[in-house]
């Protein structure tokens, strides 16, 4: 069965693909649809305007979520436009340990959208200091 995730104003809307039979996801689509105007992020990292990080990994992912809004605000688009995020993060263990404030900041800053999302873990990021970069694909219908 398929679901339609409606965008604001938007017409067509993203439509998530979930095959029969499979599993539901939590937290993420396992794939989405969509036609208009794309909108791709550089790898964002979890610094505030004055280039300091957060303490902890939920925190410099939710300064991460919130450098994605920004950026897709740029471009007129919103959390309801996200189509694909990927997770770059320094270690898995650390992104699974706390997943119910992961969630809660999720959800705080995206909303309840959740595009198809990858989670890899890598062995640092260019900044020495960030724990988590998040690349965002979004579609303006």
């Amino acid at each position: 069965m398929n679901d339609v995730k409606k965008s604001p104003g938007a017409s067509p809307p993203h439509r998530i693909l979930q095959p029969p039979g499979w599993p539901r996801p939590r937290g993420y689509a396992n794939g989405i649809t969509a036609e208009g105007r794309l909108i791709f992020t550089g790898g964002l990292i979890g610094w505030n305007k004055k280039g300091t990080f957060p303490a902890g990994f939920v925190p410099q992912a939710r300064q991460t979520l919130v450098n994605v809004k920004a950026v897709l605000a740029e471009a007129g688009a919103g959390p309801e436009h996200l189509v694909r995020l990927t997770w770059y993060v320094t270690s898995i263990e650390q992104y699974l340990a706390d997943p119910q404030g992961l969630g809660a900041a999720y959800r705080e800053i995206i909303g309840k959208y959740y595009p198809a999302m990858a989670t890899v873990e890598v062995t640092r990021l260019v900044e020495s200091k960030a724990l988590v970069e998040i690349e965002a694909t979004a579609v303006i219908p």
